[in-house]
């Protein structure tokens, strides 16, 4: 009787533990992938000003400024960062709610400053 419950116990944490890996497994499988986007910010505009993204996907952007120091302010997902030239800026998120949403430099970089935008639009 013993060496029964002993083969039953064996058998449900083998079961469970099957169970438990092929739910990490389809976990895995259904998470999105990274998604990167390359973005350049010169004056007096961020190239592309328009980035298309899906709601829930892990986004990279990821910044080059070819002539002078740029910012990069995304307020709807209180996203910032510095962009310097010569160096690759990575900022990234996961767009958590649908709509278009203006981003800016926010770091002044000349006479075209204040009209140096983009849009982020996540459907």
């Amino acid at each position: 009787m013993a060496r029964n419950n002993m083969l039953s116990r064996r058998r449900m944490v083998a079961s469970a533990g099957a169970l438990a890996l092929a739910s990490v497994t389809a976990l895995a499988a259904t998470k999105p992938k990274l998604r990167v986007i390359k973005v350049v910010a010169k004056k007096f505009e961020f190239v592309p000003g328009e980035i298309h993204v899906k709601l829930g996907q892990p986004i990279e952007l990821r910044f080059t400024a070819p002539e002078v120091p740029m910012g990069f302010n995304l307020p709807d997902f209180k996203v910032r960062a510095d962009i310097m030239p010569g160096k690759v800026t990575k900022v990234a998120f996961t767009p958590d709610k649908a709509g278009s949403f203006t981003f800016l430099c926010d770091i002044f970089c000349g006479k075209g400053h204040e009209e140096m935008s983009g849009t982020l639009i996540v459907s």
